[in-house]
């Protein structure tokens, strides 16, 4: 069964910024973005692995982005942000082909 990545993406980064900030645990902000990486990963290689390595790559870059942008535009628009655009990279190349195959 395929499951749309977009809201997985968007949610785990949204979600690991809150749980870390909530917490005061990074890792455990850490974690939640680990798990929604992993199972998004493993829905994208149904797309081959260069699929995969670019839509990793922007869900991984946009954490590592999000905390430069933060001290420019603040924490919660720099999380909504890349949350944004892994997500919108997340259905273009990913979960809009699995609609198209599965239709």
């Amino acid at each position: 069964m395929a499951l749309s990545t977009a809201p997985i993406t968007a949610g785990s980064l949204i979600g690991g910024y809150l749980v870390a900030r909530t917490t005061q645990q990074r890792q455990l902000g850490g974690a939640v973005l680990a798990l929604g990486g992993a199972l998004s990963a493993r829905q994208w290689q149904r797309h081959g692995t260069p699929t995969t390595a670019v839509l990793l790559g922007t869900y991984l870059g946009g954490f590592g982005i999000s905390h430069p942008l933060a001290k420019k535009i603040g924490a919660w628009p720099a999380v909504l942000s890349v949350a944004a655009v892994s997500a919108g990279a997340s259905h273009l190349l990913a979960d809009r082909r699995a609609d198209v195959h599965t239709a």
